[in-house]
This record gives C-alpha cells, structure tokens and sequence, in this order.
C-alpha cells in the first residue's frame, strides 16, 4: 500500500495521484491540508518537518523495522515512484531522455510556478474587495513568456520529451491546468492547450485535470 498525504485540489498532491495512478499502485490519500489544522500535529512534522503536503508512506518499501518509506517534496516523490515502479515507462531508460524529463521537472517547480503563484493567489484565493490588480499583472507578465516558452517546446512533438509519456508531463500539466484555469488574459497556445488536452484524455488525469481551482 501507498499512503498520500494531502488534498486534491493541490498541484503538488495532483502529480503524486496522478503518477501514482499512471503505475497502477494501490494507495490510499488521507484528504489533509489548506484550512485544515493536521499539518501542525507532532505525527505529520514527523513525516514532514516542513508541515506541507504531500508526504508518501510506501509500505512496499519497509526498513529492517518494518517501517515505510516517507519522502516529501512533490517531484521527489513523481521521480522515486517512476524510478522505483515505473523504470523505462515513466522514467527514461536513456541517461539524456531522464536528464531532459528532471530539467523541465525542475523548471516548473523553480520558474513556471513560482511565476503564476501571484496571480494564482490573488484571483483564487483572495475576496475580490482584497485584489491588487498590480500585483496580478507583474506576475502574468512573468507567467506569459514562459506559457510561449512551453507552447514552442511542444510545437514538434506529442509529449514534452519527444514521442513519450515520461514523469515530465505530469508535473508540467498539472501547472499548466493550473495556468490555463486561472481567470485572467491568457495569450493563445495552440501547442500548449492541445498537448494538455491529451493530458486530460488519460485515464489516470481524468478526475484531476478537471478539478477547478481552489
């Protein structure tokens, strides 16, 4: 059994379901986080001392103890369960096709996102009466030439390492839903919205990629 910590309406908690999906593990989420007070109990900094989510527990993957593997930081998690359960599917056999896949896992949680959180947060999360339309723009000017950055990378190909489906794609479209579903002027990405289209097809991202922002 695998064990998420965390809410669904968070990107961080939809890449680790959705992978964990994607491999066809059994897990179970505990539905914990935002305006719920468990992340600040002595059990969960236990798990992790950061007291964000998601952490996993795999109990596949037990010490001499018989206690499970925990890890947090949500990319983390997306490359150990690929690389754990999911070697030469989700994560590239080839050393140059698993470097590309880390570099835009790590450009989305370093650039893409932390771009957007801004706009993301006031246009979300804040009552209306609260907004700063100043703070808004400055992030969707910061936002917007990295939307093109990503649609250009996707004009040639299916999915963003070439003609394969690898971890990449889940953290990436899940800030690009992200993105997309934040309610100001979005520039069109013909490339872009077509490949996270496909996203949404499958399967494993049907119940997540459709999740309105909260």
């Amino acid at each position: 059994m695998l064990r998420i910590w965390g809410r669904l309406s968070s990107i961080n908690v939809q890449k680790v379901v959705w992978c964990a999906r994607e491999l066809h593990l059994d897990h179970e989420r505990i539905d914990i986080g935002h305006h719920k007070g468990e992340l600040d109990t002595q059990a969960y900094v236990r798990l992790n001392p950061n007291r964000l989510i998601p952490v996993i527990e795999d109990f596949r993957d037990t010490d001499v103890a018989g206690e499970p593997f925990v890890l947090w930081e949500s990319n983390a998690i997306v490359r150990y369960l690929c690389a754990r359960y999911g070697e030469n599917t989700l994560w590239p056999a080839d050393v140059k096709a698993r470097a590309s896949a880390d570099r835009w896992m790590d450009w989305q949680t370093t650039t893409f996102s932390p771009a957007m959180v801004q706009a993301f947060l006031q246009t979300v999360r804040m009552p209306a009466e609260q907004r700063d339309a100043e703070i808004i723009a400055r992030s969707c000017q910061r936002t917007e030439p990295l939307a093109q950055m990503l649609d250009e990378a996707l004009a040639d190909r299916e999915f963003i390492g070439g003609d394969r489906f690898t971890m990449a794609d889940i953290s990436l479209a899940c800030a690009a839903h992200r993105w997309l579903g934040t309610p100001v002027p979005h520039a069109p990405r013909p490339n872009l919205e077509r490949w996270l289209e496909a996203m949404r097809a499958r399967p494993a991202a049907m119940s997540i990629l459709v999740l309105p922002l909260k």
